[in-house]
């Protein structure tokens, strides 16, 4: 009696693990509100239908809402407002109920895969009690074909049990095989359709090898390895070589399936180094060195095109790709929460510019139409050295308050420049009028009386006053002639001191008749000399009672002494009339 196929059932073995895959494309949903309506849906789901990749999903998306509510590419520019706390905790207890549903089945699983091996078990035991009765096998061979089907349709079992169980299966039915008759028609019959069967899983398994989609195609290998297990024996002279094309078959499948993984590994690995070289280009980028408009919008430029580039890349591995998007996220968002620091700054500054140069320009206008020349020019120029050191306010408000400001210097200076003309011809008539006095001062005949040479000098001095200023480079010179020529005439006509003395006093007088302060400092200083005066003649007075008159030398010193008093009595009338002058002035 030949052995039967059972005791060599092939038993499927790989070198790559299954991989669980995306079955469905992922959502992407544009608020958390969306994401905790998503996750409360998937809580009211069979825990059966609960996928691993959807519940990620929605986690990583949570989370991400979490730690901002803007999208990278357009509200990052503004800084992140915290999650409300009750949706925080609103999608954890989801979680929660997930987790307890999840767990719950994974029990119920469990406990169902252990009656299974249990179950198997007892069939198992069954088996090996008919093999050891001998003469009750033929009877027992349809409870003994119940038995293996009762075998297969029994559940899954724990999977460290799976290998051993089948392993305990197969010898029980081989032993029965291998020890006891059975009908050979029956047992033929048995061979011819398992036959049919594992060639037809050969052919679809060797189809797989032009099974576009990889994943896919390994999947359905393992449903028929499934089958192939499931199915009884064949003959033994084809047993080994249907199971080598099978085998054959199975070994293309794998080959690709492992191929596969190992490239979308590399890829990964490609994805993980180009987005930390993103991330650490922009963490990179030295904040504190931006000091201007035109520096953040450079790096503003930067950093959008590298969110772009970002969104280019594909997956990295898993156990990094959630936090390289996170530091890439925080790096980003530090960017745009120190631009958005800056710009504040920034406007905080120009508006406080904007007040300073609106007060120049309010100061500019208050002088445009001032005359004092001199005076008003010092302050204005002033004002320009202020403006150039004041920083910039705001680009739509810089041109108007520049014309507004400009327009008030240009309007005095331009004043100035024509008044300074007008000045300089009534300079030229000043300067020729003061050489026609000095002029005429020199053609007085050696035969005029003193008086009319006295009141041609007063006449002189007035004309002199009322002529004006003349050119700056001129005036020290005319002045000097004119005084050389007063000189040579008191002297020639023997004028007294007092009247020379008067004569430069109204000289000085003519120049400060516009200064009050000046006049009333002058007059405290003639004042002082004034009492000066009186009291050197009382003094000199007094004095002249104690000389006597009884030699000439006494009366050569009382001589003196009365020419001294004659004299200083001259200069208290000279006094006294200047100071009569400055009180009309």
């Amino acid at each position: 009696m030949e052995m039967p196929e059972e005791a060599l059932e092939p038993v499927v073995e790989t070198n790559v693990a299954v991989e669980e895959t995306e079955a469905k494309p992922r959502v992407h949903y544009s608020t958390v509100e969306e994401v905790l309506e998503a996750a409360r849906q998937l809580s009211e789901r069979d825990a059966d239908e609960i996928t691993r990749e959807e519940l990620s999903s929605l986690k990583q998306q949570f989370y991400a809402f979490r730690r901002s509510d803007a999208e990278p590419a357009e509200a990052a520019e503004t800084p992140a407002q915290p999650v409300n706390d009750a949706i925080d905790s609103d999608f954890k207890a989801i979680l929660e109920v997930i987790k307890e549903k999840k767990a719950l089945r994974l029990a119920q699983v469990e406990a169902q895969r252990a009656a299974n091996l249990a179950r198997r078990e007892e069939i198992i035991g069954q088996m090996l009690e008919m093999s050891a009765d001998a003469d009750n096998v033929n009877r027992e061979f349809p409870r003994f074909k119940e038995l293996q089907q009762q075998f297969k349709e029994t559940g899954e079992v724990p999977a460290t049990e799976s290998t051993a169980q089948w392993k305990r299966y197969q010898d029980a039915v081989e032993h029965f095989y291998d020890q006891y008759r059975i009908n050979k028609d029956l047992r033929d019959y048995d061979f011819r359709k398992n036959l049919d069967t594992k060639t037809v899983i050969c052919e679809e398994a060797e189809s797989l090898a032009n099974e576009d989609d990889v994943v896919l195609a390994f999947k359905r290998l393992q449903v028929l390895h499934d089958t192939w297990r499931d199915t009884g024996p064949v003959a033994k002279e084809l047993r080994d070589d249907l199971w080598n094309r099978f085998k054959d078959a199975s070994a293309v499948v794998n080959k690709r399936y492992q191929t596969f993984f190992e490239e979308r590994k590399a890829r990964e690995q490609q994805n993980e180094d180009a987005k930390t070289a993103l991330c650490e280009r922009v963490e990179a980028i030295d904040l504190t060195a931006l000091t201007s408009f035109k520096q953040w919008d450079e790096q503003t430029a930067a950093i959008l095109a590298a969110q772009e580039e970002w969104r280019t890349l594909g997956y990295a591995s898993h156990r990094v790709n959630n936090k390289l998007f996170a530091r890439f996220r925080e790096a980003c968002d530090r960017f745009f929460t120190t631009k958005a620091e800056f710009y504040k700054a920034a406007r905080d500054r120009q508006a406080d510019n904007l007040a300073r140069k609106t007060a120049l320009c309010e100061e500019a206008e208050s002088l445009k139409d001032s005359t004092d020349w001199r005076r008003t020019a010092d302050r204005l120029v002033e004002l320009q050295r202020q403006w150039k050191t004041i920083g910039a306010v705001p680009r739509k408000q810089s041109d108007t308050l520049w014309t507004r400001f400009q327009q008030a210097c240009d309007y005095f200076f331009e004043q100035k420049k024509k008044d300074l003309s007008d000045l300089r011809s009534g300079e030229q008539a000043a300067l020729k009028a003061k050489r026609d006095i000095i002029a005429r001062l020199k053609d007085v005949a050696d035969d005029t009386p003193a008086d009319e040479v006295n009141a041609l000098l007063r006449q002189a001095d007035t004309d002199w006053r009322q002529a004006g200023h003349v050119p700056f480079r001129d005036k020290d010179k005319v002045y000097d002639e004119y005084r050389a020529t007063v000189n040579t005439l008191r002297d020639r006509f023997k004028l007294s001191r007092s009247s020379r003395s008067m004569a430069r006093f109204e000289n000085t007088l003519a120049d400060i008749a516009n200064d009050t302060a000046k006049l009333s400092r002058e007059r405290e200083r003639i004042l002082r000399a004034y009492e000066a005066k009186r009291q050197e003649l009382k003094t000199c007075e007094n004095n002249l009672g104690f000389f006597t008159t009884k030699s000439g030398r006494g009366n050569a010193m009382i001589a003196e002494m009365e020419r001294r008093i004659a004299g200083i009595k001259e200069e208290i009338q000279t006094l006294a009339a200047k100071i009569e002058m400055l009180d009309n002035a």
